[in-house]
């Protein structure tokens, strides 16, 4: 079968190579969008990363295909809608970083804590003056863990050897797991209420669209922090910006951002390129007013990003591969 990889990089070509010997493989450094037309009519496969935005168009494209390897446990860059009217089998990769994700969560929490980050730079720019660096200790601290899934688990008992509390919310309660990693239930807006830091692991659904938003913002505890390394949609940025505005939020530590994919296109912006109409300029400026602020700290959606992630995601991904052209589809979501 015609394989065609996008967005990969010269060692995963070589991995991805070896295992799938037997394939036709073809590798774009770019997007699916980018991919060239003699690709596009051959490929019965395309394997993505969260960059290839495939929609109804994306997918006209592509008149042989029969089957999408998100390299990714999100998939809210696919619309399943129209792969179900093509009958393109979709699949993903469930479960690979949650130990990763969950250690960046703690990076992007100590950066605030102890403000290594502006402490880098002061040594940089001045020498050794602390003055103004002063952080504060997560032990006895309370961490509320939005989304009790592998990442937010590897989150609690992280927490647990900082010895903070840990509060959580999830729809789907696991009286015997809280029991065992030491964290209590809470409702969403108890959670809000009694956290000295709010992290978010859940998926980007319709549900979890805007779920920190400018209704429930309120109903944070002053002077707490926010961490996200879900997807940016799960924040509304105005409830964001209003929040630290009004110093509700004290700072936070975002791995994603609601714009993250206009801020990617920005040369093609200015090129004209893509259709202005459909760029939001507003989330595009707040999210560089974001960037700005000394109290948060960004980082490019790298959390799932380490060497070891990285093969679990090839390794689960060729899984998916052999599994559908054998017939017997894995990790399917559509």
């Amino acid at each position: 079968m015609k394989v065609l990889f996008c967005e990969v990089e010269d060692w995963e070509k070589d991995f991805l190579k070896n295992k799938l010997s037997n394939f036709d493989l073809e590798f774009i450094d770019d997007g699916v969008v980018s991919s060239q037309a003699d690709s596009a009519k051959e490929a019965e496969i395309i394997s993505i990363f969260v960059g290839s935005q495939v929609n109804k168009d994306v997918l006209e494209k592509f008149p042989n295909l029969k089957m999408i390897a998100t390299r990714s446990t999100g998939f809210d860059h696919i619309d399943l809608q129209a792969t179900k009217e093509k009958n393109v089998v979709v699949c993903n990769v469930p479960t690979y970083g949650e130990n990763t994700v969950a250690e960046h969560t703690f990076g992007l929490i100590l950066n605030l804590s102890r403000k290594i980050y502006q402490s880098i730079e002061r040594v940089r720019k001045v020498g050794f003056l602390p003055d103004g660096l002063c952080g504060f200790d997560l032990k006895g601290k309370t961490i509320g863990v939005v989304g009790m899934g592998h990442i937010g688990q590897h989150v609690a008992r992280i927490a647990a050897g900082f010895e903070m509390n840990v509060l959580a919310f999830d729809v789907n309660q696991d009286k015997k797991l809280a029991k065992q990693l030491g964290f209590k239930y809470a409702t969403m807006e108890d959670l809000l209420a009694n956290s000295d830091i709010i992290t978010l692991h859940v998926p980007y659904n319709q549900h979890t669209h805007h779920l920190i938003n400018l209704n429930n913002i309120s109903h944070i505890k002053k002077g707490a922090y926010l961490i996200n390394t879900s997807r940016g949609g799960v924040v509304q940025t105005d409830a964001l910006t209003k929040a630290l505005d009004e110093k509700i939020l004290a700072g936070a530590g975002l791995d994603v951002l609601e714009g993250e994919h206009e801020l990617g296109e920005e040369i093609e912006l200015l090129s004209q390129k893509i259709n202005n109409n459909q760029v939001d300029f507003k989330m595009l400026l707040q999210d560089h007013m974001l960037m700005e602020r000394e109290n948060v700290i960004i980082t490019p959606h790298n959390a799932f990003n380490s060497i070891e992630a990285l093969e679990r995601i090839l390794q689960t991904t060729v899984e998916n591969i052999k599994a559908f052209e054998s017939g017997k589809s894995i990790n399917t979501i559509s």
